[in-house]
């Protein structure tokens, strides 16, 4: 059954810490809805409310631009290993760039990358979990290394460069807020 907590207490932050991937929905008011799998080393559990992401490029910029309309977002994890859990975080979320005060400061948290983006803080205002009895067991093999290597190749101009033909604008044609 579904348990609700109005935080992230310490078992469900070391849960999280040993996830190698994790799912963000985000929708605006129209268009479509977006989830998107994540992994790498790109997520921190700030404090009991707020969890940082560090987004790394991408083919499109969807949850960029639908916190540009819309701050709700839900993150959701599940187990794959070990014992069945599906945990999710609800809450707003707001999105920084390389040119933001709080890109920098959190920026540390995460290993260098020349392909990040965006760091997004969300606070979250409801943890749920639930069972996962239906996830399937799953052995991680390894992490792929094929987007730090494109980015590492591409360099800081190239990765901008493809901001511009590719994450300008959603598939919706919303605005992402890449250089503004």
């Amino acid at each position: 059954m579904a348990k609700q907590f109005p935080h992230i207490d310490a078992r469900l932050a070391d849960f999280i810490s040993e996830q190698k991937v994790f799912f963000v929905g985000t929708a605006a008011a129209e268009g479509r809805i977006n989830v998107s799998p994540k992994g790498m080393d790109s997520l921190r559990v700030i404090d009991q409310n707020t969890v940082v992401w560090m987004n790394l490029t991408g083919s499109g910029n969807e949850t960029a631009a639908h916190l540009l309309k819309n701050p709700r977002m839900t993150i959701m994890f599940c187990a794959f290993e070990g014992k069945p859990l599906i945990l999710r975080l609800y809450g707003k979320a707001k999105i920084f760039h390389k040119r933001d005060s709080v890109f920098q400061e959190y920026a540390p948290h995460f290993p260098t990358d020349a392909g990040a983006r965006q760091i997004i803080v969300l606070d979250v205002d409801l943890v749920q979990t639930s069972c996962g009895f239906a996830v399937p067991l799953m052995d991680f093999r390894e992490e792929r290394s094929i987007l730090s290597d494109w980015s590492s190749k591409k360099g800081e101009a190239g990765v901008e460069e493809y901001w511009d033909q590719k994450n300008r604008k959603s598939i919706d044609g919303f605005e992402t807020g890449i250089f503004e």
